[in-house]
């Protein structure tokens, strides 16, 4: 009989290592021991690139045989801001009035607790036997640049052979309450910065320079006041939103040499990373005139159709929780936007309300269901 893991006390002993990006504060060592003791054959890793930091990172497997089930997500986490307006230790752990305080405890630290706390049942009543595999893909890069995480962990399992047949991602995703949403596929992010460039002058004398400001304006207005579609049946309509403008010029008598402004765009599945760029170089080039533009892709949008790995989560829920969980694409980037070129990949977690702000928590009632749930879809799963 393999011993069941107390998810309220595995996720306080993570909560407790300040693992802020790139930082690991010990939280992936506290989480192979107990996989460890499960079972699990823990593969740690780290990553590194020229300019990003190190990264530490956790894969783990129990079992050698398919299909493979993994559960991915993170165990670092953003800043905690200002330590003096939280009401607990950020990495205390406190439990006050049935709650669970501090940072990660929504994003994801109680996530992953609570899948442990899951399969320690799962294998406990089964005896340990179970037709398959069970694997954690767990980064802690997913806060920062994600450029020595998941995306290689991923690769580094490609080159051994390790497949991963589905995919559940461990981020908040309920806006509200437990049981409220799964995110089945997440849109795209193309971030974007202009330079218009000019000839600087005295503005009491126009004709002697150029200046980059008004083609600028007409440039952000081709771009903003241009729906760039619909939606479609999964993904809400595409947006571009401006996010800076600057020109760095505190005399109102010069005409400067350049303007700059970014945007950030999360585009829908009518649009690759490469279309949306398109779109973009169309409006720009409309205006004309000296400009460069950078851009980023930090992500192209992917839809995991409803099916077998999204009824097996809506199930489980049920059983669980009141209510029907809807089917989502909203909200920003996430692993998954990796994941989802090796397998069939789903999202689903605690309730976000809180992540990323002061006095990050996460009620005792809901880890413990959250729990039941990953429980659900784990004797779901390997039903046979």
């Amino acid at each position: 009989m393999s011993a069941v893991v107390d998810a309220v006390e595995l996720a306080r002993a993570l909560i407790r290592c300040p693992s802020v990006t790139p930082k690991d504060g010990g939280s992936q060592e506290t989480l192979a021991r107990v996989l460890e003791s499960l079972g699990f054959v823990c593969h740690r890793m780290t990553f590194e690139a020229s300019g990003t930091p190190d990264v530490q990172n956790l894969y783990a497997r129990l079992g050698t045989a398919s299909p493979n089930f993994c559960f991915a997500g993170h165990t670092d986490v953003v800043p905690v801001g200002d330590p003096d307006a939280w009401t607990a230790d950020p990495f205390g752990a406190e439990i006050r009035d049935g709650v669970l305080y501090g940072r990660g405890a929504a994003d994801m630290k109680g996530a992953i607790a609570a899948f442990v706390g899951a399969v320690s049942r799962f294998l406990d009543e089964r005896d340990g036997k179970f037709d398959g595999s069970i694997s954690l893909l767990i980064t802690g890069d997913e806060e920062g640049p994600a450029v020595n995480g998941t995306v290689k962990v991923l690769r580094w399992m490609e080159e051994r052979g390790e497949r991963i047949d589905d995919c559940l991602v461990g981020e908040p995703t309920n806006p509200t309450r437990l049981g409220e949403m799964i995110k089945i596929g997440r849109r795209g992010s193309l971030s974007g910065w202009i330079t218009v460039r000019g000839v600087q002058g005295h503005t009491a004398y126009p004709q002697l320079a150029d200046n980059p400001l008004p083609r600028l304006a007409r440039m952000l207005s081709a771009l903003a006041d241009t729906p760039i579609d619909d939606g479609t049946d999964h993904f809400q309509p595409s947006n571009l939103q401006l996010t800076t403008v600057d020109v760095g010029n505190p005399a109102t008598n010069v005409i400067p040499a350049a303007a700059r402004a970014a945007f950030n765009i999360r585009f829908n599945d009518l649009h690759s990373g490469e279309s949306i760029l398109a779109w973009v170089r169309e409006r720009l080039d409309s205006v004309g005139g000296d400009y460069e533009l950078e851009t980023r892709l930090t992500g192209e949008s992917f839809l995991t159709p409803p099916g077998r790995l999204s009824d097996l989560i809506q199930q489980a829920i049920g059983s669980a929780v009141d209510g029907e969980a809807a089917l989502s694409t909203t909200g920003g980037t996430s692993d998954a936007r990796f994941i989802k070129d090796y397998c069939a990949v789903a999202e689903f977690g605690a309730v976000g309300q809180t992540m990323h702000k002061v006095d990050e928590r996460v009620s005792l009632a809901d880890l413990a269901a959250l729990g039941q749930i990953y429980e659900g879809v784990l004797n779901g799963y390997f039903a046979g």
